[in-house]
């Protein structure tokens, strides 16, 4: 194997450090909430921004409920079960946070969950199907989302 061959050769995932993990379920037991639920934009968003998970919780609820529901949208953004991008676009910037995209169409994935690549800071990230939140290079979630580092960001919010 030449040198440029080896260079078109991926990265081993033995050679990939992945992102350390903290278990953080963003004040949610404290409000009183039990069981399993699609609520990762709320609880990313209250462990990044500090704020109480009922208080993201209730402001996400009454933004989905202002929602227009039109052919490509057929339901309205829920704290429990899923928020559009949409919507967690327009929160984030009400409280302040701006985006910053790491993929572009057609570009491939530059950014993925391990360590090192993603800057410090309080930041929700978004991956497929799941936000979380970060925090000075730390993952905070109730799960390890990161796949051994190999997962990839689409992009992140960060406080202005």
């Amino acid at each position: 194997m030449n040198l440029f061959s080896a260079l078109l050769q991926p990265r081993s995932p033995s050679r990939i450090k992945p992102m350390p993990f903290t278990f953080d379920d963003g004040g949610r037991a404290a409000a009183g909430f039990t069981g399993r639920a699609g609520d990762c934009v709320c609880r990313s968003v209250a462990i990044a921004t500090g704020l109480p998970y009922l208080e993201v919780y209730d402001q996400l609820n009454a933004m989905g409920k202002a929602e227009k529901l039109t052919k490509r949208q057929r339901t309205r953004s829920s704290a429990r079960n899923g928020v559009h991008k949409k919507t967690l676009r327009q929160l984030m910037t009400e409280l302040g946070w701006i985006w910053v995209p790491t993929m572009q169409v057609g570009q491939g994935c530059k950014v993925h969950l391990r360590h090192g690549e993603l800057p410090r800071g309080r930041l929700v990230v978004n991956v497929s199907r799941h936000t979380t939140a970060v925090i000075n290079r730390v993952i905070h979630d109730t799960h390890d989302p990161s796949r051994n580092g190999t997962r990839c960001v689409y992009g992140y919010f960060k406080r202005r």
